[in-house]
């Protein structure tokens, strides 16, 4: 049983270390990479659909985006989408497909996206001790219910607290690679 909690608490940590790859590979860095579009969203087909669902995404160079959506009809609500994004974009429709400059970031706008990295570091901070709080929790239910006893219950704690320091340090090595990506001139 303890083992089983001590699992649990390690997939959310994983998965917390997974959303926040996903997050911080959303915030642009001054090069094209197709995942800075990932969370735009196109009115299309009666709704709000992800961009990746209707469009595929390029990156023919490092300071151009090609968006080619798979229904040429929505190109323009493509570039609508990503224009009100606020992602600092400037989309232009050529044909069937959309283009997206990637502008040089500015010093400020550079200060602007290290704080949402660190905002979105202190959000996978706090899944990680939700997940060492819960496991916690479990363990000290289990040890009230008499399912474990006390040093098992010590010991799994013990070990759910050093995963929990070894992911948020983790995180701490990611946002320092990402904020000197985002940095660089």
């Amino acid at each position: 049983m303890p083992e089983e909690t001590l699992e649990n608490a390690l997939e959310a940590m994983d998965n917390a270390i997974d959303a926040i790859g996903r997050e911080f590979a959303t915030v642009r860095t001054g090069k094209a990479t197709p995942a800075i579009l990932d969370g735009v969203r196109v009115d299309a087909y009666g709704g709000l659909v992800q961009l990746r669902q209707v469009a595929n995404v390029s990156a023919p160079e490092p300071t151009m985006l090609v968006v080619q959506p798979y229904d040429p009809n929505i190109a323009k609500q493509v570039a609508k989408a990503i224009q009100s994004g606020d992602l600092g974009l400037n989309p232009s429709v050529d044909g069937p497909r959309v283009r997206v400059p990637i502008p040089p970031l500015t010093e400020e706008r550079r200060r602007e996206f290290v704080k949402v990295l660190h905002r979105m570091a202190e959000e996978g901070r706090v899944s990680i001790r939700r997940a060492r709080h819960e496991a916690r929790e479990q363990l000290l239910r289990m040890q009230r219910e008499g399912d474990v006893g006390e040093d098992i219950c010590r010991r799994t704690m013990g070990d759910v607290q050093e995963f929990t320091d070894e992911y948020v340090k983790k995180i701490d090595e990611l946002l320092a690679r990402k904020e000197a990506e985002v940095m660089e001139v």
